[in-house]
């Protein structure tokens, strides 16, 4: 048996921050959210012929999609991993990377924090860690050039210009 099959890593690897804020919202939906919504379908069930009931149809489609935000929550917190911080000045799940595309001037660069899609940064993009250009970054630093292959089959090349950790 292959050594990693034992104790198989996680699917959502998500830093502190993420994980709590997810627990939150899902304690929140999973209690008050379902009470509003079953509140808001008895009201509009109280206004008669269902069929042509617009409120009804409404809380109804509200009520599928808060369960499957719920359905989607309990997921990611069933199988998750807390990502600590990676090396200083390395760059790891959990951290922003300052990068520019060769030939492209610093003042053109972009911004991404690696990591879960949930991870909802402000004034900054996700990026995933298993994208290509995520992969690829992974574990290099400030000032290092990385290449890497693009979906559609071409070699890109970005220098990294910075690399932050949150506090």
């Amino acid at each position: 048996m292959p050594v990693g099959s034992l104790f198989p890593m996680a699917r959502h690897q998500l830093t502190r921050v993420a994980h709590d804020r997810l627990k939150a919202e899902f304690d929140d939906l999973t209690t008050r959210g379902r009470i509003q919504v079953a509140e808001k379908i008895g009201r509009a069930r109280e206004m008669g012929d269902l069929s042509e009931n617009g409120d009804y149809h409404a809380a109804k489609d509200e009520q599928g999609h808060m369960e499957a935000r719920i359905r989607t929550l309990e997921a990611i917190l069933e199988d998750h991993e807390i990502i600590a911080a990676g090396e200083d000045g390395e760059v790891s799940i959990g951290c922003t990377v300052t990068i520019v595309y060769e030939g492209d001037d610093d003042d053109m660069a972009e911004r991404y924090f690696i990591g879960h899609i949930e991870e909802r940064r402000e004034g900054v993009e996700i990026m995933s860690p298993k994208a290509p250009l995520g992969a690829a970054l992974l574990e290099r630093r400030a000032e290092d050039w990385v290449d890497y292959q693009t979906p559609n089959g071409s070699t890109l090349r970005v220098r990294i210009l910075a690399v932050e950790h949150p506090d």
